[in-house]
């Protein structure tokens, strides 16, 4: 009786462990946004109420040019998953609803792309999109978004689509419903969680991209918010403040999609998750 009184303690605990170690982070980068970098880089310093200011936040835009960092991301992030979305539905679909010779082969090698670890293709794509013209531009990011976001997407979906009994797709066969149709007025519907977190899922992964955008775009005008920011952090000098608040700020539009999607990205990974 006394160890299972003492499993929900046990239980509250580990949970409040589990936050502390990842809530931390996110707690000490937000009250650093709010001190100047004056009291941050004094040795024993950790937060001081009495000089806590909005400067860094008020100094951001002019400092670093966020809001055009910030729209190059958005834009990137949204043209990336209103592409990869499509793509990962239209292939989750082939390859788990529909039958042929190969498709099994053809699930394999969407994932072999994670095989390889992205920095090894950085020269060959380099000169692959300085070839065709593609280099210092969007397109080059919208790619490898999208290269790396639909192969884990279609993985994702799985759960989803062979979940959905075979039966109503029949009925609607007999009805008269072409595959389309079928993918459009049935799945899509039936799948809509899945959807989300692999919407969710592929703009996150584009808004934080840092490797390829570091290396395939050089104009300034062009650069994202994480290559953008990357400025800061001078050889000689941090300003810890400005760093802190860039990183806040960076950190809303997913907090933002989380507020809105939160409930469909749990319910669709615990619904892919149990079927």
């Amino acid at each position: 009786m006394a160890a299972a009184a003492l499993k929900p303690v046990i239980r509250a605990l580990l949970i409040l462990l589990l936050l502390l170690v990842i809530g931390a982070p996110f707690v000490w980068m937000v009250l650093s946004s709010l001190q100047p970098n004056a009291t941050l880089i004094r040795p024993g310093n950790v937060f001081s109420p009495a000089v806590a200011t909005f400067a860094n936040y008020v100094k951001l835009p002019s400092a670093t040019q966020y809001l055009l960092l910030a729209r190059n991301s958005l834009l990137v992030a949204l043209i990336s998953t209103a592409i990869a979305i499509p793509l990962a539905l239209l292939a989750a679909y082939s390859v788990f609803r529909t039958r042929y010779r190969g498709r099994t082969l053809i699930y394999n090698l969407l994932l072999i792309v994670y095989i390889f670890p992205g920095v090894l293709l950085l020269a060959p794509l380099f000169g692959l999109f300085a070839a065709v013209g593609l280099l210092n531009s969007w397109a080059s990011l919208v790619i490898m978004n999208v290269t790396f976001a639909v192969p884990f997407s279609v993985w994702l979906m799985r759960g989803f689509f062979t979940s959905i009994p075979n039966g109503i797709e029949e009925a609607a066969a007999i009805d008269g419903a072409t595959d389309m149709q079928i993918l459009r007025k049935i799945i899509v519907p039936l799948t809509a969680p899945g959807i989300v977190v692999t919407a969710t899922y592929t703009f996150v992964l584009s808004w934080t991209e840092f490797m390829f955008a570091s290396v395939f775009i050089i104009d300034d005008r062009l650069k994202t918010l994480p290559v953008g920011l990357e400025a800061l952090v001078s050889q000689y000098s941090i300003d810890w403040g400005l760093l802190s608040a860039a990183a806040v700020m960076a950190a809303v539009p997913v907090i933002v999609i989380f507020a809105f999607a939160g409930r469909y990205f749990v319910e669709g990974i615990t619904s892919g998750a149990g079927k």
